[in-house]
This record gives structure tokens, C-alpha cells and sequence, in this order.
């Protein structure tokens, strides 16, 4: 029940709900106002011009705000005041709805900043159909002007709303990040030293499934938490989101050696103690998490170290092949202590939060100021994703088309039925269900259906207990708030707010009209717009396999770009923080092109089986990216973190060459002039070299004994550093043979040079 109980308060506290009450609120104050001041007629024409700007209302920066506000009713108000003149002639009016539903849904190619502008240009029609229309050119000006005032009124709204919540955002937003990083911790922990026996298949696609969302949590939390660092306070912030991208590194390279270390018969009682670890870790970031949502100083977490450091494998006395290290491995001893020192980096930077959040620690300003400029999302609209629209194959115009047929073909649906009330209705769930791919128009569908039924139930229960017109206001005002609030979150929320909103929002306008009338008609409607989207998803389609290249393309060479900047020296030997930059930058794109990959194959299990993109050597391509971010992670955190225990000399030239390697084996790229990388020795080779220079121990690589590689505690650690090398090249030649091969499928283009 506690466990519920602080889920609950994390989505009451979350910025989404904040958000949604914000709409809400000003969706009451505006319509109220003008009531009071116009009238009951004027109030609802206004209410209308509320509704239809609010879908771009969402947490963002100050500075792009009014940007992203603007588009909608400066676009909405003239076509709300044509459905108005041409409400009476069915004919002209499906001719003004079906072009302004192309060009509305062109508004897709800017992505993210699009979609809710299409959406409200969209509802501007949609809902004027809701409107009573006047042929009278002065009454349809006169509601034209009161839609106008409010949604002008509502811009003002916003912007200001926007501005006075921006503090709180910025936490809302880091606690959420947090929380993100806490249920990746938890899944790569039950994947790395968790349960052996469960199927790694299905905790890989879990894991990569955590990271993709991670990535949207990430860049949402950049745009505001990154905006003008100018005050401690917002300093503050801006060093914990950059904290929690390192915690992430860590989990990353946390699973490193553990499958090795199963092969010792004493490793069951060391492994459980380090998920152990992860998981008190996992709490830690959790509680770190609700403590900033209410406002509170958290508590310091106990360090865990000392457990990671007195953990040994225990000595069974039995004997394994399995148990034998093969020719060129670590003993299983070391390859424990270096998955012990992996987890204690996550020690480390769950503390550093604390410390940070408890204001006992100062941010690291140098690299907040880096991050302040380049990792924030352009404010500006940019008129290049609509040069880049006219192909016959670019999705954005495939579904323009698409939502155009599936809108008129709804409409003349809408004019045979034998009820006329709500036609609207079904031309709005074709809107919200319609989407760019199968999987999200399948998945639209199947929430707006399931939430219209249980919306159903509910607005039946609220209008048989007889409330007063003021209670059943307030109703509309909370079901209105968790519309929008829940309408990115979880659909299926916003669909059963919705239907309770235009379920009492249809009785109070049309008392005379039954209840149980309205209610049938909603969900006949439902169904039918569902079923037509649905069935017009499949109209020019655009099958993810034919973005598959391109994405593929996109993470070989953003994998091949973050082993150039990680396995670089110029961090270290530099005086400013430009490499560090162009690592994070490079280090972001890695994880961005991935997170999209892995969203386009899974969108892809939806698809016609004819249509799917070969999902065996994608997977796997997918897995091999990841282990080779883990190996280029646990460089990364040896160059930085332990640089003092390695010898700069002895691994320049291994890192220089590993770069080089990795750079033509996933993008065919020819060696650096003057580099003859095919010359250079086997990094296998490098390694004993490192540890006999170490340790003073003999060791053959192609002998019978492992390689004695020294505690990564206390010891030279260039070793390791080297091995970590060999690793990476060998998960990048497999990663270049996956790719060819998910690239050689029928429809794909072949792999050039990236």
C-alpha cells in the first residue's frame, strides 16, 4: 500500500498533472470572465477558442513559449469563422475540411513542436461544427471574435502561467528524469547480476525499451532545465540532470564481466549482494526524487562502498570447466572486483545527487555552461522540414494525404447516420486515433475505444446522481485537467476524462435531449471513427522498413562518432572543455539514433508480417550497440575518473588505433593517412604485454592460463583499459555484420559509408 501510495503522490506531484490543472484553470477563468461580461452565448465561443489552443500548452521554455502558442489561433480562428459561414452547405464545408486537414497534418514534420499544433488546428474545424452557426455574416463575425478572445486570452494565459511555474517545472522535470534512471537501474540490475535463469532476449528489449524512454525524459529536461542558468538555484538543477546522464554511463558498463563471473561456482552469493546494491541504489534515487517534489531536504544516502569492497567469491571446494578462465581472461577474482567498482561508481553518483541536492556540493559550472547552449532544442520555427516534405516517400506528406482521405471519408459518414447531434464526434476520434505508424494508430485505438466505455460509465453515474449545474461545472473543470494533462502520458486517461467531459458538456447544452441518447451516440461514433482511422492506416503506408536504413545508417555512424570522441586523450591533456563537449555531444547522438531504432522495430511487430524489417539481425544490432556503449562507457570512466592510474604513453597509441578499427569496421572507413592499422599488433597481445609490465607475472595469450590482470581498486589500471579496447572492436566487427545484414533485407539500401 506504500508503494501505491507514493506512486500516487509522484503522479499528483508530476508536471503533467500540474500542467493539466493549469489548462483547466484557465479554461474556468477565462469562460467565466467573458460570462460575466458577455454573456452565457459568448462564454461558450470563447470556452471553444480555450480548448483548441491548449494542446500546445505543455511545460517549456520561457523563451519559446509564445513561439510554440502563437500558430494555433492565428491559424485556427480563420478557419473556425469558415466552418461557421459554411456550416448550412455540407458540400463546401467537406471541401474546406479535407485541404485544411492536409495542410494542418503537414504541421507533423516538425515532430514533437507539430503534432499539438495540427491537433489544435484540427480541433479549431472540429469543434466549430459544435458551434451553433448563423448565416448571418454579422453573428458568424461576432462568435469568430468571442473564439478569438479566448484563445488570445488563453496565449496570455499560458505564457504567464508558463513563467510564474517555471521554477517548479525545472525540479518537477529532474525528479522526473530521476525516477527514469531509478526503473533503468532496476531493470539492469535483474539483467546484469539478477536472475540468470530469465530470458536475456526479453530483459535486452526491456532495457533498450527504458533507455529509449529515457532519451525523450532527457531532452524534455535539457530544454527547461538548461534555460539561462543564471541563479544557484537553477545551477543547482542543471548540475543534477548532468549527474544523472553520468549515473547513466555507469549503468551502462555495469554488466560488463558479469556472465564471466558466473562461471565461478562461488558466484551466486556475490552477485546477489550487488543487486542488492543496485537496487538500495535504485530506492536511494527514488526517495531522492520525492523528497525534491515536495520540497523537502533529502536525506544523505548511506554509502555503500564498503559492502562492494568486502564482497569475494566464495570457495566451494567444487570444480567446473566452466569455472576454468579460457586463454586470455581474467581470473573470475579480478573480473569481480571490476564489476564491484563499476556498481560503486553508481555508489559515487547517487551521492554526488544527494550531496548536490542538499546544497552541500557545488555544481560543476564549467560543464553547465557548456551544456546551456548546445543541448537545448532551437526555439525558433525553421521553414527546412517543410522544403524537405515534397518526396513521395517522406511520412509526414504520406500521412498528410492519408489523414485528408480518412477526414472525408468520416464526414460523409457523419452526414448519412440517422443521428445529426454530435457528427463532430467521429471526425475528432478519427484526429486523436490517426497516427504516423500501425503500432500508434493501433494503440490510439484500442485506449480511445476502452476509455469511451469507461468514460461512459462514469459521466452516466454523474448525471444520474442529479448534481447542480455548479457541481457538474466543476467536474467538466477536473475531467478537463486530466484530459490534457494525461493526453502525452497515457492516452487512455485523456480518453475516459474526455468522453465524461463532452458527455456533461452535451447535457448541460441540450437539456431536453436524453442522456442515454447522447451516450449511445458517443460511443457509435467512437467506433466508427476508430474503425476508419484504423482501416485508413493502411492507405499509403509508411512501413518502418523503409526508415530502417536511414536510422541504421544514423546509429553506425553516431556509435562510430562516440568511439572517436571517448577513446580520445584530448580530454585530459586539454585546458578548456571543448573535447568533453563534442564527447557529450557525440554521446547523446549514440543514444538518440538508438533510442530511435529500437522505437522503429518495435513500431514494427504491429506491421503486416509481408511489410516487417528483418527483426533478428536488428535485435541483435541493437544489443550489439548497447555492449558497445558499455565497453566505451567503462574506458570513458577509466580515462576520466582514474586517470591517474594509467600510463598516458602506453595507451595512446592502442586508443588511436581502436578508434581507427572501430571507425572502418562500422562505417568502412579506409585508416588515417600515414596509419597502417592492419600493421599495428593485436590489442590481445597489448594486454599481456600491460599486465606483465604490471604484475612481473608471465602470461601468453594463446596459452593455457589466464592473463593477471591487477585489483581495479588499487592498481595500474592500464591493463584493463586495453582489454576494454580489444572488446570493443571485437563487438564492432559483430556490429557491422549485423548491420550489413539488417541493411541486405529486401527493400533496403545497401551500407555505404555511413
Amino acid at each position: 500500500m506504500n508503494r501505491r501510495l507514493r506512486a500516487l503522490l509522484r503522479v499528483a506531484l508530476s508536471y503533467y498533472v500540474t500542467n493539466g490543472v493549469t489548462v483547466a484553470l484557465g479554461l474556468l477563468v477565462i469562460s467565466g470572465a467573458v460570462h460575466l461580461w458577455l454573456g452565457a452565448v459568448a462564454a461558450a465561443a470563447a470556452g471553444v477558442g480555450v480548448i483548441v489552443t491548449s494542446p500546445p500548452d505543455l511545460p517549456s521554455p520561457r523563451r519559446a513559449k509564445l513561439r510554440q502558442m502563437l500558430p494555433a489561433p492565428l491559424l485556427g480562428v480563420p478557419l473556425f469563422a469558415g466552418v461557421q459561414l459554411l456550416g448550412s452547405d455540407p458540400l463546401h464545408l467537406g471541401l474546406l475540411l479535407v485541404p485544411a486537414t492536409f495542410v494542418a497534418f503537414l504541421f507533423m514534420a516538425w515532430g514533437k513542436r507539430g503534432i499539438p499544433i495540427a491537433i489544435a488546428v484540427m480541433f479549431s474545424m472540429i469543434f466549430s461544427m459544435a458551434v451553433p452557426a448563423d448565416d448571418d455574416l454579422r453573428s458568424v463575425l461576432r462568435t469568430t471574435g468571442h473564439f478569438a478572445l479566448g484563445a488570445l486570452a488563453y496565449v496570455v494565459w499560458s505564457v504567464t502561467m508558463n513563467a510564474l511555474l517555471n521554477s517548479r517545472y525545472r525540479v518537477q522535470h529532474i525528479a522526473d528524469t530521476l525516477h527514469g534512471v531509478a526503473a533503468l537501474m532496476r531493470a539492469q540490475s535483474r539483467r546484469a547480476v539478477g536472475d540468470a535463469n530469465a530470458p536475456p532476449d526479453a530483459a535486452t528489449g526491456r532495457l533498450l525499451a527504458l533507455h529509449a524512454a529515457l532519451a525523450d525524459q532527457l531532452q524534455s529536461a535539457r530544454d527547461l532545465v538548461l534555460e539561462s542558468p543564471g541563479t544557484p538555484r537553477r545551477q543547482q538543477l542543471a548540475g543534477l540532470l548532468l549527474l544523472a546522464l553520468e549515473l547513466r554511463d555507469h549503468l551502462v558498463a555495469v554488466e560488463l564481466d558479469a556472465d564471466l563471473v558466473r562461471r565461478h561456482p562461488g558466484h551466486p552469493a556475490v552477485l546477489a549482494e550487488i543487486n542488492a546494491v543496485l537496487l538500495a541504489l535504485a530506492a536511494q534515487v527514488d526517495l531522492l526524487a520525492d523528497e525534491m517534489l515536495l520540497a523537502r531536504i533529502p536525506a544523505l544516502p548511506a554509502d555503500l562502498r564498503p559492502r562492494l569492497a568486502a564482497l569475494r567469491l566464495a570457495d566451494t571446494g567444487a570444480t567446473s570447466p566452466d569455472a576454468v578462465p579460457l586463454p586470455g581472461e581474467p581470473t573470475p577474482e579480478a573480473l569481480l572486483q571490476g564489476l564491484a567498482d563499476r556498481a560503486g561508481h553508481i555508489n559515487d553518483e547517487v551521492q554526488r545527487l544527494a550531496r548536490l541536492a542538499r546544497g552541500e556540493a557545488p555544481p560543476d559550472l564549467a560543464v553547465v555552461r557548456a551544456n546551456w547552449q548546445m543541448f537545448v532544442s532551437p526555439a525558433a520555427w525553421s521553414i527546412r522540414p517543410f522544403l524537405a516534405l515534397w518526396r513521395w516517400d517522406a511520412p509526414p506528406l504520406r500521412h498528410a494525404i492519408r489523414a485528408a482521405l480518412a477526414i472525408a471519408a468520416g464526414y460523409i459518414v457523419s452526414l448519412v447516420l440517422p443521428w445529426k447531434a454530435h457528427p463532430y464526434w467521429i471526425l475528432i476520434t478519427i484526429v486523436v486515433v490517426l497516427r504516423g505508424s500501425l503500432a500508434q494508430t493501433v494503440e490510439r485505438r484500442n485506449h480511445r475505444v476502452a476509455g469511451t466505455l469507461l468514460g461512459c460509465v462514469l459521466a452516466v453515474g454523474l448525471l444520474a446522481a442529479h448534481l447542480s449545474h455548479a457541481a457538474l461545472l466543476w467536474a467538466m473543470t477536473a475531467a478537463q485537467a486530466v484530459a490534457h494533462g494525461f493526453a502525452i502520458r497515457r492516452y487512455l486517461i485523456t480518453a475516459v476524462a474526455a468522453t465524461v467531459l463532452g458527455l456533461v458538456q452535451a447535457h448541460l447544452l441540450n437539456t431536453g435531449v436524453s442522456a442515454s441518447l447522447a451516450l449511445v451516440e458517443r460511443i457509435a461514433d467512437t467506433l466508427l471513427g476508430a474503425g476508419i482511422a484504423w482501416a485508413f492506416s493502411y492507405v499509403l503506408p509508411s512501413w518502418e522498413r523503409g526508415q530502417i536504413p536511414a536510422l541504421v545508417q544514423r546509429t553506425l555512424a553516431a556509435q562510430a562518432r562516440h568511439a572517436r570522441e571517448a577513446l580520445a586523450l584530448g580530454q585530459i591533456e586539454a585546458v578548456d572543455n571543448t573535447p568533453e563537449l563534442q564527447w557529450r555531444l557525440a554521446r547523446r547522438e549514440a543514444y538518440d539514433s538508438l533510442s530511435a531504432l529500437v522505437q522503429a522495430t518495435q513500431r514494427s511487430l504491429s506491421e503486416p508480417r509481408a511489410a516487417r524489417p528483418p527483426l533478428e539481425p536488428l535485435e541483435r544490432l541493437q544489443a550489439r550497440c548497447y555492449q558497445l556503449l558499455a565497453q566505451l562507457s567503462a574506458v570513458k570512466s577509466i580515462l576520466l575518473l582514474r586517470r591517474g592510474h594509467i600510463h598516458a604513453e602506453r595507451v595512446r597509441d592502442p586508443l588511436r588505433q581502436a578508434a581507427e578499427r572501430i571507425d572502418a569496421m562500422l562505417l568502412g572507413a579506409p585508416a588515417a593517412a600515414g596509419v597502417a592499422v592492419a600493421e599495428a599488433p593485436p590489442l590481445a597481445a597489448v594486454v599481456a604485454v600491460a599486465a606483465v609490465a604490471v604484475t612481473g607475472q608471465a602470461a601468453e595469450v594463446q596459452g593455457a592460463g589466464p592473463v593477471p590482470l591487477p585489483d581495479p581498486f588499487e592498481s595500474n589500471l592500464t591493463p584493463w583499459l586495453l582489454r576494454r579496447l580489444q572488446l570493443a572492436e571485437t563487438i564492432s566487427g559483430q556490429l557491422g555484420d549485423d548491420a550489413r545484414a539488417a541493411l541486405a533485407a529486401p527493400g533496403a539500401t545497401p551500407m555505404g559509408r555511413g
